[in-house]
């Protein structure tokens, strides 16, 4: 039977259970990494994309990616993220500093979703930081 329809039929959702209830809208269907859709490469692809960015600019000088057990690690040497604002940008959703050509004149990602998208996933998500000229430990 169909209930009714009335104020108490709508919700709203936080960021992170929006995207745990509807992970299509952001990577495509979820699988288990059998397919090359599933949801975990478009996560390593938004990954990629930020290392990319940096280094297109000229501010990576190169991009390692290393696979080891189940656990993928990309370090790109670029700029990264200014060490005040890390927290929200992969933790608010549409934080960025790509939404003007300031910054990025070219950029693969321009909507301030990117690592955020991992976040609501029971998956482990490790950044290593460090200022410059001070390497990350």
């Amino acid at each position: 039977m169909i209930q009714n329809y009335s104020e108490d039929s709508i919700q709203t959702l936080d960021w992170k259970e929006h995207i745990r209830r509807r992970p299509g809208m952001y990577i495509g269907k979820l699988g288990d990494g059998t397919y090359s859709d599933d949801g975990i490469y478009v996560l390593l692809k938004e990954v990629m994309d930020n290392a990319i960015d940096e280094y297109m600019m000229g501010f990576g000088k190169k991009i390692e990616v290393t696979v080891n057990e189940g656990v993928v690690r990309v370090r790109d040497y670029g700029r990264g993220i200014p060490l005040g604002k890390v927290t929200d940008v992969v933790s608010k959703m549409n934080t960025g500093a790509k939404y003007d050509s300031k910054v990025f004149k070219k950029s693969v990602g321009l909507n301030g979703v990117g690592v955020k998208a991992l976040m609501p996933f029971r998956w482990t998500l490790r950044f290593r930081l460090s200022e410059k000229g001070r390497p990350s430990g």
